[in-house]
């Protein structure tokens, strides 16, 4: 893992978020999405910043892939499909369950071991489907199922307990919380309980992206490295069929991303690029807009991005206005030639 000095944890106040996307309807704005973007360079440094990038917040789970990194540098021998699932916020399709069910038979241990809250599947037309069949709320369907096998999994080949393994004072939390601080560069701020029951890290947003750069960029063969490699490969695992992260990441070349609830997306290059964002009301609609235009001011080639501009709005049935992310986030112009 990264071995450079960490700063102090990042101030615990009220974020200083921006306007970050407008919400057009027949020309007149009807809503403002406030929050905040971290665009950085190839060097680290940021490159454009909106809102509040250095107050303390919760990833939610754009904290998966440096989860699965402490997991991996712990000894967890997954790769491909399952490391991905074990980054993963999946959408409960039966892949994703098989998965799950192969990470536990790997360590020898069963669905009752898993201590994640029970929930119906993530995704809409697959949850409508499981509701049809009349199966109930389970540990294996929530969302966060793959990353908990893979914890029990760390656990199991580490000599360590498993009945505890969400407590923030067992090993492997405690583990993940130094891998946390390496990437991030930064103390943490804070632990809370995630909406699975995991232990919760608080950061910044500079870190949360600076720690993305930081996966992308890790040497071949590194815990961080076989991860993104891992979620880059097989998008779908670590996401589902039909996820706007997991086009995302198909649309553009080396790209990895990640998102969590309450409006946070993080993506970075293969060469160090890398934009974090926060939509401060939590609106997933302007989300992965903000990300895209965020990509473009890092660079990206906007016609990779053209299908996540934005939600188009409807009045009768017929477009009439879209979430328009704000003119901060336009494309920087050229110099002016000499």
């Amino acid at each position: 893992m990264q071995s450079s000095s960490r700063a102090d944890a990042p101030a615990i106040r009220e974020p200083l978020h921006a306007p970050v996307a407008h919400l057009i309807r027949g020309g007149v704005i009807e809503g403002i999405h406030y929050g905040s973007v971290a665009v950085l360079d190839t060097d680290g440094t940021v490159g454009l910043q909106l809102g509040d990038i250095e107050a303390a917040f919760y990833p939610r789970s754009a904290l998966k892939p440096l989860q699965a990194a402490a997991m991996v540098a712990a000894g967890l021998p997954l790769d491909g499909a399952l490391l991905s699932l074990a980054a993963a916020s999946h959408s409960g399709e039966e892949r994703h369950l098989a998965g799950t069910r192969r990470i536990l038979d790997l360590a020898g241990l069963a669905e009752d071991d898993l201590r994640n809250v029970p929930d119906l599947p993530y995704d809409p037309a697959v949850r409508d489907t499981w509701v049809r069949e009349g199966r109930p709320a389970s540990r294996l369907a929530q969302n966060c199922s793959g990353k908990h096998a893979a914890m029990l999994y760390t656990c199991r080949l580490n000599g360590w307990s498993l009945h505890d393994y969400l407590e923030p004072a067992h090993p492997l939390q405690q583990a993940i919380a130094g891998t946390v601080e390496d990437l991030t560069g930064q103390r943490l701020a804070g632990v809370t309980v995630d909406g699975c029951g995991a232990p919760l890290f608080s950061v910044s947003l500079h870190g949360l992206a600076r720690a993305a750069a930081r996966i992308t960029t890790a040497a071949p063969g590194t815990p961080a490295a076989r991860v993104a490699d891992a979620m880059r490969e097989h998008a779908e695992m670590a996401s589902g069929s039909g996820r706007d992260v997991a086009a995302l990441m198909r649309a553009v070349p080396g790209l990895l991303a990640k998102d969590g609830f309450e409006g946070v997306q993080v993506a970075a290059l293969p060469d160090g690029r890398a934009v974090a964002v926060k939509i401060a009301d939590g609106a997933n609609r302007a989300r992965i807009p903000v990300a895209a235009a965020a990509l473009v001011r890092a660079g990206v080639d906007p016609g990779l991005l053209t299908d996540f501009a934005g939600e188009t709005l409807l009045g009768g049935g017929e477009p009439v206005g879209m979430v328009r992310p704000v003119r901060a986030l336009d494309p920087a112009p050229l110099p002016a030639c000499a």
